[in-house]
């Protein structure tokens, strides 16, 4: 089938479960031809093929790694080539749009304008919205029983690997120069150091750098570029909630204690401690002293190398966690983008293209969020400007000669990427579908590096929420 005719109807075709090949065929094949399939942009394990049929009703099956295979979501039946899916197409007569045939070459699956694909007919996740799959107050307790179960029994030194660096800093640094050293370590986070307490008494973070970046913007701040050559890490940490409107009582400020762990911590207390202290790593470190002073820095642990372990220890076991079997969208976490109807609920934070750097700046800190989805005119997904971002502006000295109101977003994207193309996004955006299970979007944020994903639709991309590592585990643990 060479491209559209007269009276046809395009419609796309879906297989979510993965794969490292998938065709298409069907009653419209003659079952003879096989169509490839492309994965979706972002989400490797979804793949789709748009095609123009007559209208009337379809038989069809997927073959995966040689495999013939059916969707169990989906209508199906018994025929002559075993248990396929069906379809019913209508025809629509004044309606004849240019729609990616199955045998047309393209470098993305995503070549469909949304205005098309707002009118192609979905085969595979039609029906997703209409009845969502439901789990009994039981099996949901089980499955968080289970999983509570398995975090208290694990330790902390289950997270060591075993070789790699961990970096500190001394609190005497420089701001200036500790800045260059995340860029160039290519870290957002590092313990600090103070060798006259011979203790580590804080972190210092990508956030740091961001309010830092503020006041040197504001007009009379008392922070300037050439005092960031001497202001060491412990002045800026002590002038810091000054700065930031934090709690003072009786003329001094309430300071926070650094949140760690010793190795034989179970990581249900770690995983509860970055819950509960809002912060993204906590460092597990030992001491042979009884005091427990000189304590040797071992590793960061994060929600991500946690959720890790759950995925490898329940991969082979899913079934015994109904839990994980169920699409993201059927449970109440992550931030959506609400409906029409809907109550308001907590707003999700995106920002254009062309917002300026300062715009994204504040939104990340007034909103209290760590990442930020950057969308088109159609609020399809472009990029995700996250606080790591931030240490981009060490390169070559950049934070020294720019303007957070004149420079855009997608100028301090192309900072840390390049060349940099909209649509090009490599690993810095990962997208999952309303559609997946809660088990999918779990590995999904089991990568390392990956602190979130975006929820969007298929082929158009739009973004339709986001759900965090934090989102998860809140969940799991309530």
């Amino acid at each position: 089938m060479d491209g559209p005719g007269k009276g046809l109807t395009p419609a796309r075709f879906v297989w979510p479960y993965g794969g490292r090949s998938v065709y298409l065929s069907g009653s419209f094949t003659g079952w003879s031809e096989h169509w490839p399939m492309t994965p979706v942009e972002g989400c490797p394990t979804v793949f789709q093929t748009i095609c123009s049929l007559p209208p009337g009703y379809h038989q069809y099956k997927f073959i995966v790694d040689g495999e013939w295979r059916h969707d169990e979501h989906q209508p199906f039946v018994t025929g002559n080539y075993g248990i396929v899916n069906t379809v019913l197409l209508n025809r629509e007569p004044d309606y004849n749009p240019a729609v990616l045939s199955p045998h047309t070459t393209s470098g993305s699956s995503m070549d469909v304008d949304n205005e098309t694909f707002q009118r192609v007919v979905r085969v595979s996740d039609s029906t997703l919205h209409e009845s969502l799959p439901k789990i009994s107050e039981t099996d949901l307790e089980a499955s968080r029983q289970r999983i509570s179960a398995f975090l208290s029994t694990h330790m902390a030194y289950e997270l060591l690997p075993e070789s790699g660096k961990v970096i500190a800093l001394d609190v005497d640094l420089p701001v200036k120069q500790a800045f260059h050293i995340l860029y160039e370590q290519g870290i957002s986070t590092a313990p600090l150091w103070d060798f006259s307490k011979g203790q580590f008494v804080g972190v210092l973070s990508a956030l740091d750098f961001i309010l830092i970046m503020r006041e040197l913007g504001k007009h009379g701040s008392n922070l300037t570029e050439e005092e960031l050559e001497t202001t060491t890490i412990s002045a800026w940490k002590q002038a810091k909630p000054y700065l930031t409107n934090q709690t003072v009582e009786h003329g001094k400020i309430l300071s926070k204690r650094l949140v760690q762990a010793g190795p034989d911590e179970n990581l249900k207390n770690i995983t509860l401690k970055i819950l509960q202290n809002r912060v993204a790593t906590v460092p597990i470190t030992h001491s042979s002293s009884d005091d427990g002073s000189y304590p040797q820095l071992l590793y960061l642990a994060s929600l991500s190398e946690v959720l890790k372990l759950v995925c490898r220890y329940f991969r082979h076991s899913a079934s015994s966690l109904p839990i994980l079997q169920l699409p993201v969208c059927s449970l109440p976490f992550g931030t959506w983008v609400p409906k029409i109807g809907e109550p308001n609920r907590q707003p999700l934070a995106i920002l254009k293209p062309n917002s300026s750097l300062s715009a994204a700046l504040n939104l990340l800190v007034q909103a209290e969020v760590s990442s930020i989805p950057i969308v088109d005119d159609n609020d399809s997904l472009l990029d995700v400007y996250s606080r790591s971002d931030i240490t981009a502006l060490a390169k070559d000295k950049i934070y020294t000669h720019i303007n957070l109101e004149e420079m855009t977003i997608h100028q301090a994207l192309q900072l840390g990427q390049e060349p940099y193309a909209y649509g090009a996004t490599g690993q810095r955006c990962h997208m999952c579908l309303r559609s997946d299970s809660l088990h999918k979007v779990m590995e999904r944020l089991a990568k390392p590096g990956v602190r979130r994903v975006v929820i969007v639709e298929a082929g158009s991309k739009r973004v339709e929420g986001i759900i965090s590592l934090g989102d998860i585990f809140r969940f799991l643990l309530s």
